[in-house]
């Protein structure tokens, strides 16, 4: 599906994977589309020169209409660029430290894997409670929700729009267990909750106020947690340029 997308360079995938509700357990039927997230190293003349080459998106949906179970949407983002999102406490960014390479070499990866202590902070919670808090503002109104980020079968099913609930929730979740053990499991250990939730089986009431009691763990969680209160982004520099050297000397 990369090769069909157009991306230019499949060749220097280094890192690619399922995302969404597949990767975290909350997947319900053949409701959604099939998120694909990888990393690539750039070449040369792209990583030292004057074009960069930081991202690339495509979806078999267009920017037309809403993604339906037969979409794919694919997510690339170069080394430097992901890891400066990661860097930056990204969740989206963080969860490609956890999850497992399909279908490229794996090799390369490993290495960012077995350093992945390097991206971890505690400053990082406040990106997961951002993100959350986003999801929760959409269901009570205080945060328009987009063009294509409503979901009104959802909606007119169940009242509120319970897989922006279930991926609030799951936020919420992430961020505690990173904080108190420096991981994140995949798919989630809560998985039969999540899918309650997106299931309709728990009113937005107890939606938000399960959110505010993890939200409030979380946050004491931060104060007593293992992780550095910030990542040495030197270190990160010099791992991402160790990555590249070895990628381009096999090239």
């Amino acid at each position: 599906m990369v090769e069909l997308s157009g991306f230019c360079h499949p060749e220097n995938l280094i890192h690619l994977f399922v995302g969404g509700s597949e990767l975290h357990g909350a997947k319900v039927g053949q409701t959604d589309d099939t998120d694909l997230y990888g990393v690539y190293g750039e070449q040369p003349e792209q990583a030292l020169g004057l074009d960069p080459s930081e991202h690339f998106i495509w979806s078999t949906a267009g920017d037309e209409r809403r993604n339906g179970p037969d979409d794919v949407d694919v997510t690339l983002y170069s080394l430097r660029k992901w890891a400066d999102m990661a860097a930056k406490g990204n969740a989206t960014a963080l969860h490609f430290l956890f999850a497992e390479p399909q279908e490229v070499a794996p090799e390369t990866w490993r290495k960012i894997q077995a350093e992945r202590e390097l991206f971890l902070s505690r400053n990082s919670a406040k990106q997961f409670l951002g993100f959350a808090d986003n999801q929760f503002k959409r269901l009570t109104g205080e945060k328009g929700s987009g063009k294509k980020g409503q979901r009104p079968e959802y909606i007119g099913k169940f009242g509120y729009d319970t897989k922006a609930a279930m991926h609030g929730l799951r936020l919420l979740y992430e961020c505690l267990e990173l904080m108190s053990h420096k991981r994140i499991t995949l798919p989630r250990p809560e998985k039969d909750l999540l899918i309650e939730v997106r299931s309709g089986e728990w009113t937005l009431e107890r939606v938000l106020a399960h959110a505010k009691t993890l939200a409030r763990e979380v946050e004491e969680t931060v104060a007593s947690s293992p992780l550095p209160g910030s990542v040495d982004r030197a270190a990160i520099s010099r791992l991402v340029a160790q990555v590249h050297l070895e990628f381009w000397s096999k090239q």
